[in-house]
Parts: structure tokens; C-alpha cells; sequence
């Protein structure tokens, strides 16, 4: 089984990023351990096409990965990222994480902001310590267990995924705060950790960055079920029903509201909120923490549900609520999947008509460990943030991605975390996509069939897990043809902007080539297989 959420949150925050510093000090003659032989390394930033100055910061940030360096960091050291837009501004806000935990000491929840969704500019912190209530709350539930347990003088925190969004003339930030210490002892082998709460703070200016706090909005309960005594390190018998970490907000077109959260445990909560207060009316029955709407496999004989990072939007053009998720392990094999309903509580159903409300495994997926040429790749794609541009009503795709573990010439290659933003399209039975190469802003071009014709990278994604998907070469000819390392045909229906590459209907964009040696404008496509796996491409020739 995987680990508990808060122990790898842990590790992978604390500690691969504490090993940065001692990593950095080794000997260059020591090996290096990597899973794809010998992968190129993330050079410096290229020259780029002189008729569109896109992009040319470089994906390894190592070199100005320190606190003192933060305002050249665009989207250096992002996870978890939630955006919101508010007057000639995007807001990203993030979990506390970075390379060589280079934010350590300086607040908590950091942001950056930005009029282009391309130059970000960091903005430094929203939080400077935890809030009082937190430790109140955690010893009065203490106190009131059986037997009690004496309080925890120094609770050790975790600060993790915030959610922020406009509701009515305020805004709203749904952050998680996490008590790591063990429930009883020191020993996390013998005890589960101790419980996670989902705070509330508010305010009518993201500028200003002067939030009010609210209190908590709902904690990690148990239900009774499992015991708090951990039978080993193997033991994942979760503790708590609902994970209280990652909150997702939504408002229903009728004016109901919601908090999406959940990590792990039982799988993901809908909880209902009282509009005026943005909290539940009520938490005084385990029912009142919410209703499962998503788990992965049968919840009474798994309590490690194996995914987390719940996103949850309405489209209004489609008239679906769509539940993003991210599964698996956070370094490497995280990935994106989706699900959809017409109803808030669901049931959430996949491409093929599953329910993962009942537990089915979800598809389509989204995003997966992948590498174009001439790059190393990416990894640990997902638990994002989606959100849209309100004047063109665009939708997008925000995350943090990694590179992979091991890369040559980089210390702890693995803990480069770098915020990726991707437009979304949408299928003709609707169902979202997300774009293969990063957001550039490259003004839209006129595409016709002509426009087709020459040498792309294509990667059809399979699920493999902590497997980088790589790209194939594949040539589509004037007599729509494709060849080289897949055979077939191709065409495009100009009014729908839709490419068909061997029966794989694709959205067409025009894109930024981040992975060439000199980057430039080119086209890239992403669609869906039949069975929801993604299929993207870029043309290179």
C-alpha cells in the first residue's frame, strides 16, 4: 500500500527538498541513478524566433533556485498552484514547497501574480503563522477522546494546497493546515499522525493581500472504524474517514456551495456550505463531514483510496460538473484524470460511463509523465488548479511539474518543481483536453490542410506507472497519409479546428516548441483515445 498522505507529503516536501543542500556538496564523480539512460539536460534558456519573443527562461532553475533570487522565479518552485483572477491580474496561490526549501522561514502560502499567465511575478507569502484555532481545536479534540490524550504543546505544520476563489464582491481562500505529529508517541509506525484541518480566510482585494481569518471550516474525523494504532510501516488502514486537506470550492448555477476536499483516506467529500458563512451549518455527526463522491475501488475493504488534489468546476457550455483528480504518488507517477455529472453530488462517471462515485478507476486521463525530444521530460504532472479567463471565457490548466529523478548535472533533479499553465479544449462530446505544450500566448494563426504536412512527435499515452511516456516520430503526407513510427491516415476539418490522426480526433492550437533548441512557434494537437487515454503532438519539421 502507499504511503500515508501526511508522511509523503513529508517526503517529498521536506525530505527529497532537505537533501537538496547536502546533495549539492557531493563529489561530481559520484553516480547518478536514473530510470531513463542517459535522458539531455535541461540546457540554458534557448534563442528563440525573433517574430514572437516567447518564453526563454530555463526549465532547470536551479541556478536561481534561492530565497534571495525569488524575483527571478516566474514559475520556479509552484505546487499545487490554485489561480484566480482579480483586475488586470492572475493570482496563483501554492503549497509551501521549493527547491532546497528556499521559502523556509519567510510565511506560508505563498503566491505570484501575473497580467499574461506567461511573467509571473512572486509576491512572497499570504500567511505568516498558523492561526491560533488550529492548535485549540486539535487539543480540545483531544481532551475529548477516550481515553484523552494530553495536549500537544509545539504541533509541527504542514501548509498545504489552498484554494481560492471569488464568491459574490469577496474572495475566499480554503487552505489546509496539517498536525504531523503522531496521535500518540513518536513513532509513525505505531501511530497514525495526527488529524488535518481546512481553514477559512477572506478578503475584498487579492492586491491588498490582507486576509481575515475565519476559522475552521472542517477536520480530519474519525468514524470509528479503524483505530489510531499503526501495526507497522505497511499498515494503511486510514484512521480518518475524509482526509481534510485539498479544498475545491464551487457554486452551483441554482446558488448552492460546496467544499470538495480529500486525500487518501475514504476517498473525496462534497460538503455543503452555508453561503453566508462559507462553512457547514453543522459538524456534529461523522454524516455531516460530507458524502463520498469519488474513490478508487471499494472503500470497505481499501481505506488508501490512492488519489487526492480534487478540482472541481461547472461548464456551462456542456452543463457538467467535472471533478479533476490527481492519482498516485506525488514525485513521479502523479497524473490527472476526470469525471462528470450532471448533479454536484454525482454520481461522477468516466468516458466509458463507469462510476468512480462507486469506485471505478477514472478515465479520461489528462496528463501523465511524458517527454518530447531533446528534453528530459516531465514528471509528477498534476493536482491542479482550472480556472478561465472571464472575458474570453478560455479555459486553463494550471500545475506543477517535475523533472525527472536522477537527470545528470542537477542535484535532486526530481525536486525542480516548475508551475506549468496549459489552455484546455473541450471535445465535441465534452469532454476536456489539455493542451500538449505550455500557454506562450502565440497570437492564433489561419491553419489549413497545408499547414499539416511534415515531421511531428506524437505520444500516446499509455498508464504506466512512474513510467515517462516518450514521443514517436510520424510523418503526415499531402495524400493524408501518416508514416514513420505509426502508419495510417489523417484529416482536418477546418471549421471545427479538428484534426483526426488515425481515427484519434485532436483540438489543433497554435503552440510554443518549448523543448527545441530554439524555441518557435509551431502547432501542436491533443486529443482522446476512445478509451480516455491522451494523445498529443507537435510539429517539429
Amino acid at each position: 500500500m502507499k504511503k500515508s498522505k501526511h508522511i509523503i507529503k513529508i517526503a517529498s516536501y521536506l525530505g527529497l527538498l532537505l537533501f537538496v543542500f547536502a546533495a549539492v556538496s557531493c563529489s561530481k564523480d559520484d553516480p547518478a541513478t536514473n530510470e531513463n539512460p542517459d535522458p539531455p539536460v535541461v540546457v540554458d534558456p534557448p534563442v528563440v524566433t525573433p517574430a514572437f519573443p516567447g518564453p526563454t527562461y530555463a526549465d532547470n532553475y536551479t541556478a536561481l533556485s534561492s530565497w534571495g533570487s525569488r524575483a527571478q522565479w516566474n514559475l520556479a518552485n509552484v505546487h499545487d498552484p490554485s489561480v484566480e483572477k482579480s483586475g488586470e491580474y492572475y493570482y496563483m496561490y501554492q503549497t509551501d514547497a521549493s527547491y532546497g526549501n528556499a521559502t523556509d522561514g519567510h510565511g506560508h502560502f505563498f503566491y505570484r501574480r501575473s497580467k499574461d499567465l506567461i511573467n509571473w511575478e512572486f509576491m512572497g507569502s499570504s500567511m505568516t503563522e498558523a492561526p491560533a484555532w488550529v492548535k485549540d481545536s486539535l487539543n480540545n479534540k483531544r481532551a475529548r477522546m477516550s481515553p484523552a490524550l494530553p495536549p500537544i504543546t509545539n504541533p509541527n505544520y504542514g501548509y498545504w494546497a489552498p484554494c481560492v476563489r471569488k464568491v459574490g464582491n469577496i474572495y475566499r481562500m480554503y487552505y489546509s493546515i496539517v498536525v504531523t505529529n503522531p496521535i500518540v508517541g513518536t513513532d509513525t509506525n505505531t501511530s497514525w499522525t495526527e488529524r488535518a484541518f481546512i481553514g477559512l480566510a477572506e478578503t475584498t482585494d487579492l492586491a491588498s493581500n490582507n486576509w481575515v481569518d475565519k476559522g475552521m471550516v472542517v477536520c480530519s474525523e474519525p468514524d470509528g472504524v479503524k483505530s489510531y494504532v499503526r501495526n507497522g510501516g505497511n499498515d494503511w488502514d486510514a484512521y480518518f474517514k475524509f482526509n481534510a486537506i485539498d479544498p475545491s470550492f464551487i457554486q452551483t448555477p441554482e446558488g448552492d456551495q460546496y467544499l470538495i476536499y480529500g486525500s487518501w483516506h475514504s476517498g473525496i467529500a462534497a460538503l455543503k456550505l452555508n453561503p453566508a458563512t462559507g462553512k457547514p451549518d453543522k459538524l456534529k455527526t461523522i454524516d455531516d463531514y460530507g458524502v463520498r463522491i469519488a474513490g478508487r475501488g471499494n472503500v470497505n475493504s481499501n481505506r488508501w483510496q490512492a488519489l487526492e488534489g480534487p478540482e472541481i468546476i461547472y461548464n456551462p457550455d456542456t452543463q457538467y460538473y467535472y471533478l479533476f483528480l490527481a492519482y498516485d504518488e506525488l514525485s513521479v507517477a502523479y497524473n490527472t484524470r476526470v469525471a462528470r455529472s450532471k448533479n454536484i453530488l454525482g454520481p461522477y462517471q468516466t468516458i466509458t460511463g463507469t462510476s468512480i462515485t462507486n469506485g471505478a478507476d477514472c478515465f479520461p486521463m489528462l496528463t501523465h509523465p511524458y517527454s518530447f525530444k531533446n528534453h528530459t521530460g516531465w514528471v509528477g504532472i498534476s493536482h491542479c488548479g482550472i480556472f478561465q479567463n472571464p472575458e474570453t471565457k478560455q479555459w486553463y490548466y494550471a500545475s506543477q511539474a517535475r523533472l525527472p529523478e536522477g537527470v545528470p548535472g542537477i542535484a535532486v533533479s526530481n525536486a525542480v518543481m516548475m508551475g506549468h499553465v496549459r489552455g484546455i479544449q473541450w471535445t465535441e462530446d465534452g469532454w476536456p483536453v489539455v493542451e500538449a505544450e505550455r500557454y506562450a500566448g502565440v497570437p492564433a494563426t489561419t491553419i489549413s490542410e497545408a499547414s499539416f504536412i511534415g515531421t511531428w512527435e506524437q505520444i500516446t499515452m499509455n498508464y504506466q506507472y512512474k513510467t515517462i511516456q516518450k514521443s514517436v516520430t510520424v510523418y503526415l503526407t499531402a495524400d493524408k497519409k501518416v508514416s514513420g513510427d505509426a502508419n495510417g491516415t489523417w484529416s482536418y476539418d477546418s471549421a471545427k479546428k479538428i484534426l483526426t490522426v488515425n481515427g484519434v480526433k485532436c483540438n489543433v492550437t497554435d503552440a510554443w516548441d518549448w523543448e527545441s533548441a530554439t524555441r518557435k512557434v509551431t502547432l501542436s494537437y491533443s486529443g482522446l483515445t476512445s478509451g480516455g487515454l491522451p494523445v498529443w503532438g507537435k510539429k517539429v519539421n
